[in-house]
């Protein structure tokens, strides 16, 4: 059920980011930045361990946040995901379960779970909808992080039934953007891209080599785009199923290889390496339910790079 008419306001809030300094956190920080006047509420990992239940309790029992926002949450790349399957599992299930109780006990108006397009089954039907949840085997290179997350929906789904909390779930798509990870060993496909390309740039090279054919689909959206997103949410939303946030549109990768050259300056020849793999041929989510509560992506694939590449500069090489 979709609770369209549900209406929360956030101005003059207590508003608290778990997991701020992260990409989405921070994006999450400069769009609550806006919501005036708000308090918003942080804490640093070295000032407040997520994974510990007693310390978050007592934090949120001092701080007293009325509203949530729950991007916090150990993350990598496929390698990552497969080298340390019992960490991933062990870190996301405790800080889902600790930060969600928290916020309970406290007595948190609104919470708003992000969990990850990583929960669906891995054979779903594309576009995926909120209604193929858990109908199907997860992919198992990522399971772990994938069943904390479930977890994590269901805590939300558990409390409404149980205590009427206005807890939602919400599934992001891809995302890109400010305060990404370059490290090539995690790093996901845009900032890889970005990364591979500024390099050999400045190596004086003119091409640039991608996995596979590039013919695999995928759906990238803006970090400032969801953030906006998830306040929509905040607001408009207050149903017990998940939803979807994403672009609404996919893109293949050697579209999305040829604007990142464009974008760096790399002028040459993409060059696959068919001998590696494509991954699933695609992977875009439906949003109807996010465009029906009124709420649509603003920046474009081609603007979004721009930014993320001025950030990359900014933060690990020259312009």
């Amino acid at each position: 059920m979709t609770h369209a008419g549900a209406h929360s306001t956030l101005s003059g809030k207590r508003i608290w980011v778990a997991g701020h300094r992260g990409m989405l956190g921070s994006a999450l920080m400069r769009r609550l930045a806006g919501e005036s006047p708000a308090e918003l509420l942080h804490a640093t990992r070295d000032a407040l361990d997520l994974r510990d239940p007693g310390a978050v309790l007592a934090w949120t029992r001092d701080t007293k946040p009325q509203i949530v926002f729950v991007p916090a949450g150990t993350v990598g790349g496929i390698r990552a995901n497969m080298t340390y399957p019992a960490d991933f599992l062990r870190d996301n299930t405790l800080i889902s379960v600790n930060v969600i109780d928290a916020a309970f006990r406290a007595g948190a108006e609104k919470l708003v779970y992000v969990a990850s397009s990583a929960v669906y089954p891995v054979d779903a039907a594309q576009p995926l909808t909120e209604s193929a949840l858990m109908t199907g085997p997860l992919e198992a290179a990522h399971a772990g992080y994938a069943f904390a997350k479930l977890a994590g929906i269901k805590m939300c789904e558990t409390y409404r039934t149980q205590f009427g909390c206005d807890f939602i779930s919400v599934l992001p798509t891809n995302l890109y953007g400010p305060g990404d990870s370059y490290d090539l060993e995690n790093a996901h496909v845009v900032p890889a891209l970005i990364r591979k390309a500024h390099e050999a740039r400045l190596r004086g090279e003119r091409d640039l080599e991608i996995w596979g054919s590039g013919a695999s689909r995928r759906d990238f959206l803006h970090v400032d785009d969801c953030a906006d997103g998830l306040v929509h949410l905040a607001r408009r939303y207050s149903g017990e199923t998940p939803v979807n946030v994403g672009s609404g549109a996919d893109v293949r990768i050697a579209e999305l290889a040829a604007l990142v050259m464009e974008t760096v300056g790399l002028d040459g020849a993409l060059v696959c390496d068919r001998s590696k793999p494509d991954g699933a041929p695609r992977r875009l989510l439906d949003t109807r339910t996010l465009q029906a509560l009124g709420w649509h992506p603003s920046i474009g694939l081609r603007e979004g790079l721009a930014s993320a590449y001025r950030d990359f500069c900014a933060r690990y090489g020259e312009a």
